[in-house]
């Protein structure tokens, strides 16, 4: 099992940038294909990022993020990064932290961080 904690939201201007982070512990960090997802105020949530684990660090973004956010990971730190650049209002959402273990296919969820993008 695996314990995630989300922080780095906050409130930015249109255009902006934002880091968030996630730390992961209580199991081998390496094992898991770490995300970012967002869930907007009507509750849909929608895939943001995600990194493979183990050697490989193959990423895939949501169309609408493309070329503005960059994932990335830290196996000595547990951390994953989701570093957003060109800050759009509706990107505004609550930003959640997900790993899925790579042979297990469990998942588990960070309580998420909140961004708000507005002038």
């Amino acid at each position: 099992q695996v314990q995630l904690v989300e922080s780095g939201g906050g409130l930015v201007q249109p255009g902006g940038s934002l880091r968030l982070s996630c730390v992961a512990s209580g199991s081998i960090f390496s094992m898991y294909n770490m995300g970012w997802y967002r869930q907007a105020p009507d509750n849909s949530r929608e895939l943001v990022a995600t990194i493979t684990g183990g050697s490989g660090g193959s990423t895939n973004y949501a169309d609408s993020v493309k070329g503005r956010f960059t994932i990335s990971r830290d196996n000595a730190k547990n951390t994953v990064y989701l570093q957003m650049n060109s800050l759009k209002p509706e990107d505004t959402a609550v930003y959640l932290c997900n790993a899925a273990h790579r042979r297990t296919r469990n998942v588990y969820w960070g309580q998420g961080t909140q961004v708000t993008v507005s002038s």
